[in-house]
């Protein structure tokens, strides 16, 4: 499933637009967002790919970290898994600020 970072509605892993608002989900679910925001940042080094413990072997693939350019959009279109795709993004950091 996927969440519209606009309105916070469900819509299945292959909707392209938000069930509810009608929002583009390739460019407004929280997880582009989330990509989007990673990439701008100059701390964020590189992205990891994270995926559930009992996720189907295509989205299993996907766990390693990526540049920020080469990262694949989630959800993953192969997934299999009857949930849908729980994979998610994790930001790499250059640096760790401690307070």
């Amino acid at each position: 499933m996927q969440t519209c970072s606009r309105c916070n509605a469900t819509s299945p892993d292959r909707a392209t637009h938000c069930n509810h608002c009608q929002s583009d989900l390739h460019e407004f679910s929280k997880t582009a967002v989330a990509l989007k925001k990673f990439r701008l940042n100059p701390r964020v080094k590189s992205v990891r790919v994270t995926v559930s413990y009992d996720a189907c072997s295509h989205c299993s693939e996907l766990l390693r970290t990526y540049s920020k350019d080469e990262v694949p959009a989630l959800p993953h279109e192969g997934c299999s898994h009857e949930n849908g795709c729980r994979c998610f993004y994790e930001p790499v950091l250059s640096e760790v600020s401690v307070i």
